[in-house]
């Protein structure tokens, strides 16, 4: 009877093992199948002019502005001045910031190739301390671009300076 269960405690754990060296094959052919079908999608290179020259249609100046150490309660503005190099003219199809903190305004105009234009991007620094903010410019359609504020809100005193006894005492004399 002791050799009929040690050899059945035998199988059952020789059948335990090649059960769990199939269900991890199978995960590992999965994972591999899922991996090689994602790559083998072709990618689209961003922002580039319809023509497929390869260009960018939005050449930014610069794409990230430090305001630096700026007061709590003074709005800031920013212009991101940039460029078409693409061979269409297009339009700022959106402007969109991150939070309501942060207010974008852009000219709804068509912007031909060569022509340079701006986004004024303004910051309301209620808050103290330091933030980044990212603002999503959408044009031709689905092409997008990101330019993003950051600073540090320094906290401003809720109270004035306290009175100077001296110069009250000057002005008794």
């Amino acid at each position: 009877m002791f050799t009929i269960c040690n050899l059945l405690l035998r199988f059952i754990i020789f059948e335990s093992t090649i059960t769990k060296i199939v269900k991890n094959t199978f995960t590992l052919i999965c994972v591999l199948a899922l991996a090689f079908s994602v790559s083998a999608q072709t990618n689209t290179p961003k922002n580039t002019s319809p023509a497929g020259t390869g260009k960018e249609a939005l050449d930014f100046k610069e794409t990230v502005y430090d305001f630096g150490k700026i007061p709590q309660g003074k709005p800031v503005t920013h212009d991101f001045e940039f460029t078409n190099t693409g061979d269409s003219a297009f339009a700022l199809d959106n402007v969109q910031a991150s939070c309501g903190c942060t207010t974008p305004v852009w000219n709804k105009d068509i912007i031909a190739p060569g022509e340079t234009a701006k986004i004024t991007v303004g910051y309301n620094a209620q808050n103290d301390g330091q933030f980044v903010k990212p603002v999503t410019i959408t044009y031709m359609g689905n092409k997008t671009r990101q330019i993003i504020i950051k600073g540090e809100v320094w906290k401003t005193p809720v109270t004035s300076a306290p009175e100077n006894s001296s110069v009250s005492s000057l002005k008794n004399e």
